[in-house]
């Protein structure tokens, strides 16, 4: 390629062998970012240890709820902890309880739990279950 005054021209393109060479850097930084996020993902939001199902809600008055949960875990001989919502008509969250399911022989078992709520509830359901039980549910 021949220099040309850059003033008078303007600045040079890139030869196409540098632009071959950029699209393929940018390509094959977007696939490697892309592999990177599946993996997380899949590591944060795949199937884990525990899985909580809900069963059946049965709302008691304007201000509880009863919520039946199938718990399924990989190991039955820990405890786990699963969190149970009231949702108001308008689908926001109202009322939440966490729930201490403890050790059982069973690797799925069916729990119910009460949640108090401040609006008028109409559904209810299982925000999620997790092997993180925190220190304040276990018995003493």
């Amino acid at each position: 390629m021949i220099d040309r005054p850059e003033s008078r021209y303007g600045r040079q393109r890139a030869s196409r062998r540098s632009r071959r060479f950029w699209v393929a850097g940018v390509t094959a930084f977007a696939l490697v970012a892309g592999v990177v996020i599946a993996i997380v993902g899949w590591q944060r939001l795949g199937t884990g240890d525990v899985k909580g199902e809900l069963g059946a809600f049965e709302v008691v008055d304007d201000e509880t709820l009863t919520v039946t949960m199938k718990v399924t875990r990989a190991d039955p001989s820990r405890p786990v902890v699963c969190i149970a919502r009231a949702r108001s008509a308008d689908g926001a969250e109202t009322g939440r309880r966490e729930l201490l399911v403890p050790p059982s022989s069973q690797a799925t078992v069916n729990v119910t739990t009460t949640v108090k709520s401040t609006k008028p509830p109409v559904a209810g359901d299982v925000y999620g279950c997790g092997t993180d039980v925190p220190p304040y549910l276990v018995a003493p």
